[in-house]
């Protein structure tokens, strides 16, 4: 792939993120879910742990945070191409030159980038209402963790989208997906307070992993613990990739072949 593709591709992920991000900016449920939904586990948790410290507090911060991230991603990456087929572009937009992968990456671009507003959100609440002096122990760690979590996030999204698309059964469970994943990934409390047993079911979560590296950086954790969770979302960000460029090759079959991908 030559230096004129390169951009060629990169100017089509920036512009379909823009256009998916001017539509889902005023959408209610996205509204919800990256914004409302946050401040209120945010709301809820700053109000148990007031007596705990600062230490707690932006704990809390990050992990309200990364609860929008998480349903941003199930819900509205999940969606991405569904929602080209209950509008009926779907096939339009298997057929236009520019490859779906592409597409599907700037969508889960501006849907991950919109909602890191959650994050944003967590932190003014509990310093314009709650009056905490909240601070990053390690910013340029956390700059990189973010950086490495959204990498990881669209990654993971390049997997539910298809799924979701080519098997409408598993998208009734989207719902009871959200909280385990919370609970899984330690995002409001380590999951070392969980039963033995899920923690292996918690290291194949790259939400894991990201939770990790931003806890770490904004506490002050070990810098050790925080690269190896960068080694970890980068190391499922190729896996995830490289699983979703064959089923992305499967649903364009189904697309062009079979003709039975706008079929639930």
């Amino acid at each position: 792939m030559n230096t004129a593709t390169l951009r060629q591709n990169a100017r089509a992920v920036l512009a379909v993120a823009e256009m998916s991000f001017r539509q889902n900016v005023m959408d209610l449920f996205i509204i919800f879910t990256v914004l409302i939904q946050p401040l209120l586990v945010a709301l809820l948790a700053l109000w148990m742990l007031a007596d705990k410290g600062p230490d707690y507090i932006i704990f809390v911060v990050v992990g309200s945070g990364m609860t929008g991230l998480w349903s941003g991603l199930l819900f509205i990456c999940g969606n991405s191409i569904n929602a080209e087929r209950w509008s009926g572009t779907l096939e339009t937009m298997v057929g236009v030159p520019t490859p779906l992968a592409l597409i599907v990456i700037g969508k889960n671009l501006a849907n991950v980038g919109q909602s890191l507003v959650s994050m944003a959100s967590s932190y003014l609440l509990a310093v314009l209402i709650f009056g905490y002096d909240v601070h990053i122990a390690m910013p340029l760690h956390f700059i990189v963790s973010l950086a490495l979590t959204v990498v990881a996030f669209i990654s993971f999204g390049m997997i539910i989208a298809p799924v979701f698309v080519m098997n409408p059964g598993v998208q009734q469970f989207q719902n009871a997906m959200e909280f385990p994943v919370f609970i899984l990934s330690g995002f409001l409390f380590p999951i070392a307070l969980l039963p033995g047993w899920s923690t292996p079911l918690s290291y194949l979560l790259p939400t894991y992993w990201a939770a990790q590296a931003m806890h770490l950086s904004s506490s002050g954790g070990a810098a050790g613990e925080i690269f190896f969770a960068w080694g970890m979302m980068l190391a499922f960000s190729l896996v995830y990739l490289f699983i979703a460029s064959i089923l992305f090759r499967v649903m364009l079959v189904k697309a062009r072949t079979d003709a039975t991908l706008d079929m639930e």
